[in-house]
């Protein structure tokens, strides 16, 4: 019955579901795992970067975007509407910092962005993101995980998987994770953790880290990455 209203964005279906948000999500499942782990002390990101080709430049390929300085997010599903959310997600910062002269508060941040990813869920002409976003912030003296999803709902968590084998890996975090973690450990789980379901050899070419702590969001480089997998091995 549900397929009569599958190409309908804004008609609910008999069952009460717009099928295209469904659709949306099976989108961000399909892709690249990502992980997030909140420690005591701060916020780790991890992502799969899955290039199709070994010609590929791949540095030019990232999966994780700086928002504001103490803000950062990764993603799993379409990159280019990643790309699109980031533009938008700087924006509102640079708007809030305008108008306020401080950084925006992570929950503020990510309410907006979800708003934004909302609109798109009942709007004529054009289709749910196929995305679904890890945000990472620290603001006074807090850690934040939130993931925001294409439906426009958000949830804050203490360690999540998104993607591609993404109950295998919430699975793996639920007998791994505590909350007195520190951030070094928090790196050395989310790296576990992608490597549940990994394909093919783990190697600092195709992954990327990010961590997020009071003195603000940064990628680990190759050689931080590096060191990293060779002290799980």
């Amino acid at each position: 019955m549900s397929e009569r209203y599958s190409f309908s964005l804004t008609t609910f279906s008999p069952s009460g579901k717009l099928v295209q948000i469904e659709y949306a999500i099976a989108a961000v499942t399909a892709g690249a795992p990502s992980i997030g782990i909140k420690s005591k002390t701060g916020v780790v990101l991890a992502a799969e970067k899955k290039t199709k080709s070994i010609l590929y430049d791949d540095t030019t390929i990232t999966k994780m975007e700086m928002i504001t300085k103490h803000c950062g997010m990764t993603y799993s599903g379409m990159g280019p509407d990643f790309r699109l959310l980031v533009r938008k997600a700087r924006k509102i910062a640079q708007q809030y910092f305008m108008q306020f002269d401080e950084e925006i508060p992570v929950s503020q941040l990510v309410q907006r962005v979800a708003n934004v990813m909302q609109e798109y869920t009942h709007s004529g002409g054009v289709r749910p993101f196929g995305v679904s976003l890890l945000v990472a912030g620290f603001d006074q003296e807090t850690p934040y995980l939130v993931q925001c999803d294409p439906s426009g709902a958000y949830f804050a968590w203490k360690a999540t998987a998104m993607g591609k084998n993404h109950v295998n890996g919430k699975t793996f975090l639920e007998k791994r994770y505590n909350a007195d973690l520190e951030l070094e450990d928090a790196v050395h789980t989310a790296i576990l953790t992608l490597k549940e379901g990994f394909e093919g050899q783990m190697t600092e070419d195709n992954i990327e880290i990010g961590i997020c702590t009071n003195e603000g969001f940064r990628k680990l480089n190759r050689t931080e990455v590096k060191d990293y997998l060779a002290a799980l091995n």
